[in-house]
């Protein structure tokens, strides 16, 4: 918990220093002295370029806190998945709530234009997320049984149908529009800013708040589904509301950041072996280690190809597509 902490530190100020203009760790650190109202005669004399220290406060900082927020939700989120459905490749991407978000942004991007201003990206993401958990709990309620096989079948179903929804949208719709559309079908956090970090913070804290306030219900899930009830742990309502609370948080993060691929995935698999399987430090780890994920992907996002940037769902999906793999040799030997 220590090294992530300090991980986080040391990655949000090379994350505030190093973009399409490099600034110095000293300017920094002054910069973000004198935003907290720190005595000037501390701060040194190069804060009074004007410019640097809006490009740090303005522009890099709202960028560097959305990342943390965005990176410790996601983790969180594939944490609680991963347990209420006892399935260990549990991630939003896998129950359609990130294709369903997707969908909803693509829509306004390629169709309809800004109706409402800035916010009207969010806010059809958030529908589209929502709408498609409402969708696979419709599914779900339809069969008999209300298993965690059903759900991650239902969320498959849903997913795919999204995908190709997305893939029409782009088609169908205005072709100027696609280099937008795949910039942000693959996530990043140049969208950014002060009056939207709110809502990234909303996200992850809805979720680690679940979590932690449900940690010892959680447990109880990894001693199966009959013991967690013996226990007088509601499993089929608990999954439930889980997977609202999941599809709430991630349509939230998508909603600012686009879709980001295998942090929810991953960060689970890597935090279990240091914290242990109890939820308690299971979902605290998640959250700075995930938030230690993002940090360093958006700064290689942001220095592979200066002055260029690319994809952040490049970087968590290539580093994703390794961890698998890794995954697969080890469990075979």
């Amino acid at each position: 918990m220590a090294a992530g902490a300090a991980a986080i530190a040391a990655l949000a100020l090379l994350s505030i220093a190093y973009g399409s203009t490099v600034i110095g760790l000293s300017d920094v650190i002054a910069a973000l002295g004198h935003a907290a109202g720190l005595d000037g005669d501390l701060v040194p004399g190069s804060v009074g370029n004007i410019p640097v220290a809006k490009i740090i406060v303005d522009l890099r900082l709202p960028r560097t806190i959305m990342a943390i927020c965005v990176g410790a939700g996601l983790g969180v989120i594939g944490a609680l998945l991963q347990t209420v459905t006892r399935n260990d490749l549990a991630d939003p991407f896998l129950f359609g709530l990130s294709s369903g978000a997707a969908a909803g942004a693509v829509s306004v991007i390629t169709i309809f234009g800004d109706q409402f201003g800035i916010w009207t990206l969010p806010v059809a993401a958030f529908t589209g997320g929502i709408l498609a958990a409402g969708i696979v709990l419709l599914l779900v309620s339809r069969v008999r049984g209300q298993g965690p096989e059903r759900l991650i079948l239902a969320g498959l179903a849903v997913s795919f149908m999204f995908i190709a929804l997305t893939n029409y949208l782009v088609f169908a719709g205005d072709q100027r529009a696609a280099h937008s559309v795949l910039f942000w079908t693959m996530g990043g956090l140049g969208l950014a800013r002060w009056d939207n970090v709110g809502l990234a913070a909303l996200g992850a804290g809805t979720i680690l708040a679940y979590g932690l306030w449900n940690h010892r219900k959680l447990d109880a899930f990894l001693a199966g589904e009959n013991a967690a009830e013996s226990l007088g742990v509601p499993v089929v309502r608990m999954r439930r509301t889980a997977f609202l609370v999941a599809a709430f948080s991630t349509a939230i993060l998508v909603s600012v950041a686009g879709v980001i691929g295998f942090v929810g995935l991953m960060i689970p698999h890597l935090s279990r072996p240091l914290a242990g399987p109890l939820h308690l430090r299971l979902i605290a780890s998640c959250a700075l280690f995930g938030a230690v994920l993002l940090l360093a992907s958006d700064l290689l996002a942001r220095t592979l190809l200066p002055p260029q940037e690319l994809p952040i769902g490049i970087i968590t999906s290539s580093v994703g597509a390794f961890f698998v793999v890794t995954m697969l040799i080890r469990n075979r030997s």
